[in-house]
Protein backbone atom coordinates (compact mmCIF):
# COMPACT_ATOMS: atom_id res chain seq x y z
CA UNK A 1 0.00 0.00 0.00
CA UNK A 2 1.54 3.56 -0.65
CA UNK A 3 2.21 6.04 2.09
CA UNK A 4 -0.02 9.11 1.77
CA UNK A 5 1.02 12.87 1.96
CA UNK A 6 -0.97 15.97 2.57
CA UNK A 7 -0.09 18.74 0.86
CA UNK A 8 -1.15 22.22 2.38
CA UNK A 9 -0.62 25.06 0.65
CA UNK A 10 -2.89 27.71 -0.48
CA UNK A 11 -0.86 28.69 -3.63
CA UNK A 12 -2.45 26.77 -6.19
CA UNK A 13 0.80 26.62 -8.32
CA UNK A 14 3.13 25.36 -5.71
CA UNK A 15 0.33 22.53 -4.62
CA UNK A 16 0.13 21.23 -7.97
CA UNK A 17 3.60 21.39 -8.45
CA UNK A 18 4.29 19.55 -5.51
CA UNK A 19 1.71 16.95 -6.16
CA UNK A 20 3.13 15.58 -9.43
CA UNK A 21 6.23 15.23 -8.28
CA UNK A 22 5.13 12.90 -4.95
CA UNK A 23 2.66 11.17 -7.75
CA UNK A 24 5.59 10.23 -9.66
CA UNK A 25 7.87 9.34 -6.69
CA UNK A 26 4.73 6.81 -5.61
CA UNK A 27 2.93 8.46 -3.16
CA UNK A 28 -1.02 9.12 -2.79
CA UNK A 29 -1.17 12.81 -2.64
CA UNK A 30 -4.02 14.78 -0.55
CA UNK A 31 -4.33 18.63 -0.72
CA UNK A 32 -5.51 21.40 2.04
CA UNK A 33 -5.91 25.04 0.94
CA UNK A 34 -6.22 26.56 4.26
CA UNK A 35 -5.05 24.84 8.10
CA UNK A 36 -9.40 24.13 8.98
CA UNK A 37 -9.52 22.37 5.72
CA UNK A 38 -6.16 20.68 6.39
CA UNK A 39 -7.64 19.46 10.06
CA UNK A 40 -10.48 18.25 8.48
CA UNK A 41 -8.61 16.15 5.86
CA UNK A 42 -6.13 14.89 8.75
CA UNK A 43 -8.57 13.30 10.78
CA UNK A 44 -10.41 11.48 7.80
CA UNK A 45 -7.11 10.15 5.83
CA UNK A 46 -4.20 10.48 8.69
CA UNK A 47 -1.41 10.87 6.45
CA UNK A 48 2.61 9.46 6.87
CA UNK A 49 3.32 12.82 6.07
CA UNK A 50 2.39 16.54 5.30
CA UNK A 51 4.13 19.19 3.47
CA UNK A 52 3.30 22.26 5.13
CA UNK A 53 3.16 25.89 4.22
CA UNK A 54 3.58 28.67 6.69
CA UNK A 55 1.22 31.46 5.82
CA UNK A 56 -2.05 29.89 5.87
CA UNK A 57 -5.56 31.55 5.87
CA UNK A 58 -7.78 30.62 8.91
CA UNK A 59 -5.40 28.98 10.86
CA UNK A 60 -1.58 29.57 10.58
CA UNK A 61 0.72 26.40 9.62
CA UNK A 62 2.52 27.07 13.78
CA UNK A 63 -0.38 26.11 14.49
CA UNK A 64 -1.85 23.33 12.23
CA UNK A 65 1.38 21.55 13.35
CA UNK A 66 0.73 22.17 17.02
CA UNK A 67 -2.90 20.71 16.52
CA UNK A 68 -1.23 17.69 14.73
CA UNK A 69 1.13 16.61 17.12
CA UNK A 70 -1.60 16.84 20.13
CA UNK A 71 -3.26 14.68 17.76
CA UNK A 72 -0.43 12.08 16.42
CA UNK A 73 2.72 12.30 18.08
CA UNK A 74 5.30 10.44 16.60
CA UNK A 75 2.86 8.90 13.74
CA UNK A 76 3.08 10.98 11.67
CA UNK A 77 6.14 13.53 10.14
CA UNK A 78 5.84 17.37 8.69
CA UNK A 79 8.14 19.15 6.51
CA UNK A 80 7.61 22.84 6.45
CA UNK A 81 7.68 24.15 3.26
CA UNK A 82 7.75 28.54 3.29
CA UNK A 83 9.19 31.55 1.87
CA UNK A 84 9.79 32.25 5.67
CA UNK A 85 13.49 32.02 5.44
CA UNK A 86 15.40 33.46 8.94
CA UNK A 87 17.63 31.47 10.97
CA UNK A 88 14.95 31.73 13.57
CA UNK A 89 12.33 30.78 11.54
CA UNK A 90 13.92 27.48 11.13
CA UNK A 91 14.82 26.86 14.06
CA UNK A 92 11.46 27.90 15.64
CA UNK A 93 9.53 25.51 12.65
CA UNK A 94 11.72 22.31 14.40
CA UNK A 95 11.39 23.13 18.18
CA UNK A 96 7.45 23.19 17.40
CA UNK A 97 7.70 19.50 15.84
CA UNK A 98 8.32 19.38 12.07
CA UNK A 99 11.07 17.09 11.03
CA UNK A 100 12.60 19.22 8.54
CA UNK A 101 12.26 22.34 7.12
CA UNK A 102 12.45 23.87 3.51
CA UNK A 103 12.32 28.03 2.24
CA UNK A 104 10.54 29.04 -1.31
CA UNK A 105 11.63 28.80 -4.05
CA UNK A 106 12.97 25.21 -3.92
CA UNK A 107 13.79 22.68 -6.20
CA UNK A 108 10.90 20.09 -6.45
CA UNK A 109 13.72 17.19 -6.63
CA UNK A 110 15.07 18.47 -3.58
CA UNK A 111 12.00 18.46 -1.88
CA UNK A 112 11.41 15.18 -3.09
CA UNK A 113 14.98 13.44 -1.31
CA UNK A 114 13.91 15.11 1.53
CA UNK A 115 10.37 13.51 1.65
CA UNK A 116 12.26 10.49 1.34
CA UNK A 117 14.77 11.05 3.74
CA UNK A 118 12.07 11.58 6.30
CA UNK A 119 10.60 8.91 5.68
CA UNK A 120 13.29 6.63 6.03
CA UNK A 121 13.88 7.99 9.45
CA UNK A 122 9.99 7.61 10.44
CA UNK A 123 8.19 5.36 8.01
CA UNK A 124 7.91 2.64 10.34
CA UNK A 125 5.87 4.36 12.68
CA UNK A 126 3.14 4.75 10.01
CA UNK A 127 2.31 1.39 9.38
CA UNK A 128 -1.86 1.67 8.98
CA UNK A 129 -5.15 1.22 7.01
CA UNK A 130 -7.27 4.48 6.84
CA UNK A 131 -10.62 4.33 4.83
CA UNK A 132 -13.21 7.24 5.86
CA UNK A 133 -11.86 8.54 9.26
CA UNK A 134 -11.24 4.36 10.35
CA UNK A 135 -7.64 3.59 10.77
CA UNK A 136 -6.28 0.57 12.10
CA UNK A 137 -2.52 0.31 13.42
CA UNK A 138 -2.13 -3.56 13.18
CA UNK A 139 1.66 -3.15 14.75
CA UNK A 140 0.14 -0.93 17.33
CA UNK A 141 -3.15 -3.39 17.93
CA UNK A 142 -5.23 0.15 17.69
CA UNK A 143 -8.70 1.26 15.70
CA UNK A 144 -9.33 4.78 15.66
CA UNK A 145 -12.41 6.07 13.79
CA UNK A 146 -12.33 9.95 13.36
CA UNK A 147 -9.32 10.46 15.87
CA UNK A 148 -11.46 8.39 18.90
CA UNK A 149 -9.74 5.48 19.83
CA UNK A 150 -12.33 2.26 19.68
CA UNK A 151 -12.14 -0.93 22.06
CA UNK A 152 -12.49 -4.26 20.05
CA UNK A 153 -11.65 -7.44 21.17
CA UNK A 154 -8.31 -9.70 19.59
CA UNK A 155 -11.38 -11.64 16.97
CA UNK A 156 -13.32 -8.12 16.19
CA UNK A 157 -9.31 -6.70 15.80
CA UNK A 158 -8.20 -9.26 13.07
CA UNK A 159 -11.57 -9.20 11.51
CA UNK A 160 -11.36 -5.45 11.06
CA UNK A 161 -7.72 -5.92 9.34
CA UNK A 162 -8.65 -8.70 7.31
CA UNK A 163 -12.05 -6.91 5.79
CA UNK A 164 -9.70 -3.29 5.22
CA UNK A 165 -6.63 -5.50 3.29
CA UNK A 166 -9.27 -6.32 0.97
CA UNK A 167 -11.99 -3.67 0.57
CA UNK A 168 -14.50 -3.87 -1.84
CA UNK A 169 -13.59 -7.86 -2.13
CA UNK A 170 -16.30 -10.22 -0.85
CA UNK A 171 -15.39 -12.23 1.52
CA UNK A 172 -17.29 -15.94 2.28
CA UNK A 173 -18.01 -16.92 5.83
CA UNK A 174 -15.52 -20.13 5.30
CA UNK A 175 -12.42 -17.48 4.61
CA UNK A 176 -13.24 -15.36 7.88
CA UNK A 177 -13.95 -18.20 9.66
CA UNK A 178 -10.31 -19.15 8.66
CA UNK A 179 -8.74 -15.75 9.05
CA UNK A 180 -10.41 -16.37 13.34
CA UNK A 181 -9.99 -19.87 13.79
CA UNK A 182 -7.22 -21.57 11.74
CA UNK A 183 -7.11 -24.33 13.86
CA UNK A 184 -10.63 -25.18 14.66
CA UNK A 185 -13.63 -27.51 13.44
CA UNK A 186 -15.73 -24.88 11.41
CA UNK A 187 -18.66 -27.31 11.58
CA UNK A 188 -20.58 -24.68 13.99
CA UNK A 189 -18.88 -21.22 13.61
CA UNK A 190 -20.73 -19.31 11.22
CA UNK A 191 -23.17 -17.96 13.55
CA UNK A 192 -20.15 -17.11 15.43
CA UNK A 193 -19.01 -14.98 12.43
CA UNK A 194 -22.13 -13.59 12.05
CA UNK A 195 -22.14 -12.74 15.95
CA UNK A 196 -18.86 -11.08 15.71
CA UNK A 197 -19.40 -8.83 12.62
CA UNK A 198 -22.65 -7.12 14.42
CA UNK A 199 -20.72 -6.46 17.46
CA UNK A 200 -18.15 -5.10 14.90
CA UNK A 201 -20.69 -2.73 12.81
CA UNK A 202 -22.40 -1.80 15.98
CA UNK A 203 -18.56 -0.24 17.26
CA UNK A 204 -17.69 0.87 13.83
CA UNK A 205 -21.06 3.08 12.58
CA UNK A 206 -21.78 6.42 13.99
CA UNK A 207 -24.13 7.02 11.78
CA UNK A 208 -27.41 4.72 11.48
CA UNK A 209 -29.03 6.65 8.37
CA UNK A 210 -25.42 6.00 6.38
CA UNK A 211 -25.08 2.41 4.50
CA UNK A 212 -22.64 0.06 7.04
CA UNK A 213 -19.10 -0.20 5.69
CA UNK A 214 -19.37 -3.92 6.33
CA UNK A 215 -22.09 -5.16 3.57
CA UNK A 216 -24.05 -8.85 4.05
CA UNK A 217 -23.91 -9.95 0.03
CA UNK A 218 -26.96 -12.43 0.13
CA UNK A 219 -25.61 -16.01 -0.50
CA UNK A 220 -21.73 -15.22 -1.00
CA UNK A 221 -20.67 -13.34 2.42
CA UNK A 222 -19.64 -10.57 3.61
CA UNK A 223 -18.13 -7.04 2.04
CA UNK A 224 -16.06 -4.34 3.43
CA UNK A 225 -17.41 -1.21 1.05
CA UNK A 226 -15.00 1.63 0.53
CA UNK A 227 -15.84 3.85 -2.65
Amino acid sequence: MKQTVLVVEDDEMIRKLVKIYLEKAGYDVLEAVDGEEAQEVFLTHRPCLIILDLMLPKLSGEEFCGWVKEQAANEVSIIMLSAKAKVEDRINGLKIGADDYLTKPFDPDELIAHVEAVMRRTGQFCQKIVYDGLCIKPRRGEVLLYDEELHLTKHEFNLLYYFMENPNVVLSREELIDQLYPNVDKTVLDRTIDAHIKKLRSKIEINPSTPTRIQTVRGMGYKFVHE
